[in-house]
This record gives C-alpha cells, sequence and structure tokens, in this order.
C-alpha cells in the first residue's frame, strides 16, 4: 500500500511574480526545475510585466 504524502512534505518554491510560496504537484514533476510562477495568473501577469518593459 503506498504511503500517503503530506503537503508539509513535498517540496516548496517561491512565486517569482507574487512571492508566495507554493508546493510540488505531480503534474508539474517532468518540468519542476523550470516552474518559476504558482498559477496562471501570476504566469500571465510576468508575461505582461517583460511584454510593457520591452516597449
Amino acid at each position: 500500500m503506498p504511503r500517503m504524502r503530506r503537503k508539509d512534505d513535498l517540496p516548496r518554491k517561491t512565486c517569482r511574480t507574487c512571492g508566495r510560496p507554493f508546493a510540488w504537484r505531480k503534474r508539474w514533476a517532468r518540468v519542476w526545475d523550470t516552474i518559476e510562477t504558482c498559477s496562471d495568473r501570476c504566469r500571465d501577469a510576468a508575461r505582461r510585466s517583460r511584454n510593457a518593459a520591452s516597449r
């Protein structure tokens, strides 16, 4: 029987956009090293700020 993991036991990162901590998710297993934002909203905000800075 597989051991259940607690969310506190999972790896954590800090969101580059909002600064909040977020935990590892199974769907991010292959790309965890490249994940920088905690949500779609933060990813879109980072993209918008990069586009505004390049103008």
